[in-house]
């Protein structure tokens, strides 16, 4: 049973059979180019538990996508409250991460724009952020695509200060109702 659901993709809960794909993805030095660093096996095992509990404790969270024509995982796309401070919190974030193989399909786009309006309708948000290191063309390229603003930079607090992923762009949509 899909939470969201586009013409071609479906957002559901995380099923035990995602994670070593989602595992395989989180090794993936293009993947995770904006990260500080890929992920082991243990670290996406914990990440998707951590998931999974937001959802269980919001009715939100970052689902995990899959086209539905061929019920193939393909990454997660979703809602969250991050958890660390900022001048910009509390808040609530929009994100995507897909597997490689899947990139320039407009998936990113789809998924998010429908994440979108599902935040501001279903659950009555009045504002969604996103954000990701300034040097990520593509995810800033998605937010520009689904409607949101350029905001400003920010000093990620959980990135070293020497790493050049530090400087964030933040972009945001308020509800239009």
């Amino acid at each position: 049973m899909y939470i969201i659901e586009t013409s071609r993709l479906g957002l559901r809960n995380w099923l035990d059979t995602d994670i070593p794909k989602f595992a395989k993805m989180n090794k993936d030095p293009r993947v995770m180019e904006y990260f500080p660093k890929v992920l082991t096996e243990i670290e996406t095992k914990q990440m998707v538990d951590k998931i999974k509990m937001h959802i269980l404790n919001n009715g939100f969270g970052l689902w995990a996508v899959e086209i539905k024509q061929t019920n193939e995982f393909i990454g997660f796309v979703g809602l969250s409250i991050p958890q660390f401070e900022s001048n910009f919190t509390p808040y609530v974030e929009i994100g995507w991460r897909l597997a490689y193989k899947y990139w320039g399909k407009g998936y990113a786009q789809e998924a998010a724009k429908k994440c979108l309006d599902y935040g501001f309708i279903n659950l009555g948000f009045k504002e969604i952020v996103s954000f990701t290191s300034a040097l990520n063309v593509r995810s800033i390229n998605v937010m520009k695509k689904i409607g949101m603003k350029y905001a400003q930079e920010f000093e990620h607090p959980n990135i070293a200060q020497v790493n050049k992923l530090r400087k964030h762009v933040l972009y945001k949509k308020v509800s239009e109702d």
